[in-house]
């Protein structure tokens, strides 16, 4: 961004957000409008609506006396963020695919193949399979379209302690292909059952390296609603890798997944 004075809300958002997302920002950190108005060198009105815009997002947060701050991440609300993901998600793709367009599956072959390049940068990776997803995104009615977005911004600031795990880039690459596999196929159905495996790998991967001993319990409950089964061991400890299945059974079509988080084994 180049510092002017009158820049528009959009790209004061962005500095801003992009700072938050990159830990520039931490958590807990005051974002007093007298200082970031000097350092943007920006003025006051389009910087208090792009603070506003930060906080619509859940990315800061109003305090009493204390004006904005940047907002907490706690593994609790990322749970969270993926349950909702896991809920929404899947069946809007199985819905979407046949009606992808080659542009749509020529972006995210582009953007696959740039993950894999990009599997040791972290930021770089994850634009790249942002971009992969994004494909089918841009086709979500608005209004979810929106709230996944905003979710993504969220989770994203946790990812990059994942994705600095050797194998999560990689692991990723390979249950996208199998999502592009299904696109290109037009199999919605399978497409959504690779989407619903992806989102709990994720978010197994990110919370509990965050912290091993953490028992999810949102994440299982939506799991339950929609009828999968992530299998714990006797104590009721999720293993690693946790063995997922679909209560309603599925398609022979839909190909057995691996991660260090989660395991599909067609029967």
């Amino acid at each position: 961004m180049a510092e002017k004075r009158g820049h528009s809300v959009d790209e004061i958002y962005r500095v801003l957000a992009d700072r938050i997302i990159n830990g520039a920002y931490l958590p807990g950190r005051k974002l007093s409008q007298s200082e970031l108005a000097t350092e943007l060198d920006v003025s006051r009105t389009p910087l208090r609506e792009a603070l506003n815009r930060l906080q619509e997002t859940g990315l800061v947060k109003a305090t009493t006396n204390r004006g904005m701050e940047v907002s907490p991440v706690t593994l609790d609300e990322t749970e969270q963020w993926y349950a909702m993901r896991l809920l929404i998600e899947p069946p809007l793709v199985a819905a979407i695919t046949a009606q992808l367009t080659t542009t749509d599956i020529e972006r995210m072959k582009v953007a696959l193949a740039q993950m894999a390049v990009d599997a040791v940068r972290t930021k770089d990776f994850q634009d790249a399979h942002h971009d992969f997803h994004g494909a089918v995104l841009v086709h979500y009615p608005a209004y979810i379209r929106d709230m996944i977005e905003s979710i993504y911004l969220k989770i994203i600031r946790h990812q990059r302690v994942y994705f600095s795990r050797p194998r999560a880039p990689e692991e990723f690459c390979e249950i996208d292909r199998l999502l592009l596999d299904a696109t290109i196929a037009k199999d919605g159905e399978v497409a959504k059952h690779v989407l619903e495996f992806h989102l709990i790998d994720a978010a197994l991967g990110l919370i509990m390296e965050a912290a091993a001993d953490y028992q999810p319990k949102v994440l299982l409950m939506a799991a339950q609603g929609l009828g999968i089964r992530v299998g714990t061991d006797q104590t009721g400890a999720l293993p690693r890798p946790a063995r997922i299945s679909w209560v309603n059974g599925v398609a022979s079509r839909v190909p057995a997944m691996r991660t260090t988080n989660l395991v599909y084994e067609p029967t």
